[in-house]
């Protein structure tokens, strides 16, 4: 049986959480997960990169110097790509849209695969909450250094649940950022090779880039509900 250890913002470890067994076990088909990960870098690229081609540059129409008489070679244009500010051959223009999609379970089953590995190599801990009065650095850094945390860590935080209507007056459930995390966030983004995120909206290449995850014992019970419970 796998158990996760459990500390308070201080780095004291007070108590022990079992994780579900389908979480701690999951495993998915390494191509599905690797197609994964590809989609989404891939989804990340702005694909806007542009230059002019000839046609496009501004430039006269007269031509560099006469066609014959002086020994050199014939020029028709400055808008020429041999030319300085001339155009560009075969540069690259804004494409057509390269969204790859992602199948949602085919998503879910590679998340919850990649934080089972993690679970079993022993790279996750849990926090019982994030709540600091006021922006701290130094508080972070203490915790990191008493559970010896050196390397990239990934802070998981749980989300709030926030009750919306839409047009037809059907009501329905939001995850939003909790506003108690604001100032642990701030504490983090100063520290190298830290990131806090809502446990909601992770993906596979965050657990993936992070070597260890520290997890809010909340933000567990919604993992847990979102990948296996789903």
């Amino acid at each position: 049986m796998v158990t996760l250890k459990k500390y308070n913002l201080s780095g004291k470890e007070h108590g022990e959480i079992t994780p579900s067994t389908d979480l701690v076990d999951a495993k998915a088909n390494s191509q599905s997960v690797k197609d994964y990960i590809i989609a989404l870098r891939e989804n990340q690229r702005q694909w806007s990169a542009s230059v002019k081609r000839r046609s496009e540059v501004s430039h006269s129409t007269k031509k560099p110097h006469p066609q014959k008489g002086t020994g050199r070679a014939r020029q028709g244009s400055l808008a020429s790509t041999q030319y300085k500010g001339g155009g560009r051959p075969m540069g690259p223009k804004p494409k057509f849209d390269q969204h790859v999609k992602i199948n949602k379970k085919e998503k879910r089953a590679a998340i919850r695969a990649l934080l089972g590995e993690k679970i079993r190599e022993g790279k996750v801990i849990i926090i019982d909450n994030f709540k600091v009065d006021e922006p701290s650095t130094k508080k972070v850094a203490h915790f990191l250094d008493k559970v010896g945390l050196n390397r990239r860590v990934l802070f998981l935080g749980e989300s709030a649940l926030i009750e919306l209507e839409d047009e037809f007056g059907e009501k329905f459930f939001l995850h939003a950022p909790q506003e108690s995390h604001h100032a642990f966030k701030l504490s983090v983004r100063n520290i190298p090779c830290a990131n806090f995120v809502i446990a909601s909206t992770i993906s596979g290449y965050d657990i993936l880039s992070a070597h260890h995850l520290v997890v809010s014992e909340k933000a567990l019970e919604e993992l847990t509900a979102w990948l296996v419970g789903a």
